[in-house]
């Protein structure tokens, strides 16, 4: 397989670390970003070469995508991995919090792909790999922020897709379902945090013990997992639109679209706070 240039952002922990050390020993030209680049910098004996990015500010988004271009001339594959999610009800979690959490999780993302657009197109192909969620088809109660990022992106790659495809540019979709990595536990703490001394503290407080006990359990799956199947999609040379994976993925959102709304919201409401 010929090398290819791929930068990947939210490389410093996680799925897009694991993302770039597998990619790197593949031999291709990686480029990991993310704020803290000294986690990156770990990867150097892989040939993971490190940038430093910040996705909401649109001056950090140009400086990376033109270091990138000057170094290699081109770019074969970008991988929108950076996001995060805090968990709280939707009448506790501060408008500017939700805001910031669009600004990572959906405009940083558009940023960074509307920089590298012209170059894939220019070149006459290129290779768009979001990374989403099945939060972006199931939504959980005290999660809306964060779903309604996930759903958006959705949209956002559909869009994507049947737009750049004239131009030889493929999009493509993760969506995984629960990880283990440190997002439940972060999550789950907002949770408690945002709902103290309010009208949801005790339905909070038990999501939130629940979402501990799942993320510190082994029902979530490793994100090695999830890793190489990024770096599958990353690559391969006829990449699937979507690629559902991990445990219960699949199964959360085939009976999110069987069951009638009201028993879904129901056995989601029971279940969460039960946990």
């Amino acid at each position: 397989m010929q090398p290819k240039v791929i930068l990947i952002t939210g490389a410093s922990s996680g799925m897009g670390y694991q993302t770039a050390r597998i990619l790197a020993e593949q031999g291709h030209r990686v480029y990991g970003a993310a704020r803290r680049v000294e986690k990156i910098e770990e990867l150097a004996p892989y040939g993971v070469q490190a940038l430093r990015l910040d996705i909401t500010n649109e001056q950090s988004v140009t400086q990376v995508v033109q270091e990138l271009i000057e170094r290699e001339g081109r770019i074969d594959v970008l991988i929108n991995n950076a996001g995060y999610g805090y968990f709280g009800a939707i009448e506790d979690v501060p408008i500017s919090d939700a805001k910031h959490q669009f600004e990572v999780n959906i405009f940083g993302l558009a940023r960074i792909t509307q920089e590298v657009l012209p170059y894939m197109r220019a070149q006459k192909s290129g290779r768009i790999v979001n990374i989403a969620s099945v939060a972006g088809h199931v939504t959980l109660a005290f999660g809306a922020w964060y779903n309604a990022t996930k759903y958006a992106l959705e949209a956002f790659s559909d869009a994507l897709r049947m737009e750049v495809k004239p131009f030889g540019i493929d999009v493509v979709i993760i969506e995984p379902g629960a990880i283990r990595t440190d997002w439940g536990i972060i999550a789950a703490d907002h949770l408690r945090d945002v709902s103290k001394g309010g009208a949801y503290e005790q339905d909070g407080s038990r999501v939130a013990e629940g979402l501990r006990r799942i993320y510190l359990s082994k029902i979530p799956t490793n994100p090695a997992v999830i890793s190489r199947k990024i770096a599958k999609a990353a690559v391969c040379r006829c990449p699937r639109t979507r690629y559902r994976t991990g445990r219960g993925a699949k199964l959360m959102v085939f009976f999110h679209q069987i069951l009638p709304t009201r028993l879904w919201d129901y056995l989601v409401v029971k279940s969460m706070t039960k946990m």
